[in-house]
């Protein structure tokens, strides 16, 4: 593996930069604007290796995308009970649509993103508790869409229509502490995307380099709706909970942000 110092791993990604449309390296890969540019950099995952200096990592992504950027994978609180497979999966959940053909009959599904402007179509909301310092997951069942009152009529027949208790929560300590952890400071890039017969290219064209993580900013884009929460479970497997970003979007969370392409 390279070894970078900070102003040659901005050389490098200045010269990827300049080098115009790039073939994906991962054929058939969907992380291929990520992989290649791993790649291309001689390094194997984002935890970009500069010596003496606080963390990096390196966040790729189309631009123009409508879709989401993984931040971080952290489940909620209370751990002790595996609260997604344990509580909202058994009496939250609904047929998966794979059941009966691709797994059994009786195959369930929880897979909701959700943010804090409004209810999901089946009530989940997140929520700030500044004063008790959590982010807490809230259910109401009178904003549940009328196309899901099947759905609804068996949650009232489980658990009621009240709201979660115990509700999925992250403390403010546990969220900044992996936050800061996998954010402190970060390379993002952005990608043109074209494809030509049965091959992908990228023109990596926009580069920027963002320092000090702010926590505040992470509270205020989930308050805005920028920042999702992702669950994504079912019966034979939790593929676990995402904290998801809108495009765009990830600079708000730094306290400094330079453009280096």
């Amino acid at each position: 593996m390279k070894i970078f110092t900070k102003p040659a791993l901005i050389k490098e990604l200045k010269k990827i930069s300049n080098s115009g449309w790039i073939q994906n390296s991962r054929t058939g890969n969907h992380g291929g604007i990520g992989n290649t540019l791993e790649d291309l950099l001689g390094i194997t995952e984002n935890n970009l290796p500069i010596p003496n200096a606080a963390e990096w990592e390196l966040k790729a992504q189309r631009l123009n995308t409508t879709s989401l950027t993984t931040l971080f994978h952290i489940e909620p609180s209370p751990r002790a009970i595996k609260f997604v497979p344990q509580v909202l999966l058994l009496n939250y959940g609904w047929q998966h649509q794979e059941a009966g053909k691709k797994y059994t009959h009786l195959e369930m599904s929880f897979r909701q993103t959700i943010h804090g402007l409004s209810p999901s179509d089946r009530g989940f909301m997140v929520k700030i508790d500044r004063k008790a310092q959590k982010i807490l997951i809230s259910f109401d069942g009178k904003q549940v869409s009328k196309k899901h009152n099947d759905w609804l009529k068996s949650v009232k027949k489980k658990v009621g229509l009240s709201e979660l208790n115990p509700q999925p929560y992250w403390g403010f300590d546990d969220l900044a502490s992996k936050a800061g952890t996998k954010l402190l400071n970060c390379f993002y890039v952005q990608a043109e995307v074209k494809k030509e017969a049965d091959f992908e290219y990228y023109n990596y064209c926009k580069v920027l380099m963002l320092e000090k993580f702010n926590f505040d900013g992470f509270l205020e884009q989930i308050e805005k709706g920028n920042i999702l929460i992702d669950f994504d479970a079912r019966t034979g497997h939790n593929h676990g909970t995402k904290f998801r970003m809108r495009q765009n979007c990830l600079p708000l969370l730094y306290k400094k942000s330079t453009v280096i392409v």
